[in-house]
């Protein structure tokens, strides 16, 4: 999958994902049926928005594929906050014919983790699912990644543990990014790259390493 597979996307369909991303068709049908079921799940678990079901595959598909063109390396992830399972398992998806590759979903509410389980199950996902507080565990990984769980100055209280141990944090972040470095850095030091979200605009990807507090 190369940057310029993941252009900015319009209202898209399945048989443009296949496309953009170079996707296989068993991983178009995958996300199809991660789709149905977060559907189905939704209606009893408010997991997303009702509105953002409808645009599943330009802002929830395509805003977390774009992370693995940014660590193509990367086998472990660990996705703090999983809840509906963004991004953690469309990366679980998009890598499941990788050798190796192996994604950690932490989410700290049961009821989302049976959801997230049920889906790891019925598609056989390279993922397994830890009901705890992503600060409480210390998994070894290549990437630690979140997606609309707090704001950076908390988030990096919580990818600590794992960017102690060699993570680089991968963080989905939309317009008010700067404000929240900002105000991260007052109790943080940190090495940052800030990238342009492929999915938004306004968005972007902050790309976190050598984590320490500020004394």
């Amino acid at each position: 999958m190369s940057a310029a597979a993941l252009l900015e996307p319009p209202a898209i369909d399945a048989a443009e994902v296949a496309e953009r991303l170079g996707a296989t068709a068993a991983q178009v049908g995958d996300l199809a049926r991660f789709h149905e079921m977060l559907a189905a799940w939704n209606q009893r678990l408010n997991l997303v928005s009702p509105g953002s079901l409808a645009d599943f595959w330009p802002r929830h598909v395509f805003d977390s594929a774009q992370l693995l063109d940014l660590a193509p390396d990367a086998r472990t992830w660990v996705d703090i906050g999983a809840g509906a399972g963004f991004p953690g398992l469309v990366l679980a998806i998009l890598l499941k014919e990788q050798p190796s590759a192996r994604v950690h979903l932490v989410e700290s509410l049961a009821k989302k983790c049976r959801f997230l389980a049920a889906v790891v199950e019925q598609l056989s996902l390279p993922a397994e699912v830890h009901n705890a507080r992503a600060e409480d565990l210390s998994i070894a990984a290549d990437v630690v990644t979140a997606r609309a769980v707090a704001p950076l100055e908390r988030l990096l209280g919580y990818a600590r543990p794992y960017l102690s141990r060699g993570a680089v944090g991968l963080f989905l972040k939309g317009q008010n990014a700067d404000a929240e470095i900002a105000a991260a850095r007052r109790r943080w030091r940190f090495s940052l790259a800030s990238i342009p979200s492929r999915s938004d605009p306004a968005g972007r990807i902050l790309e976190v390493e050598r984590l320490d507090r500020v004394r």
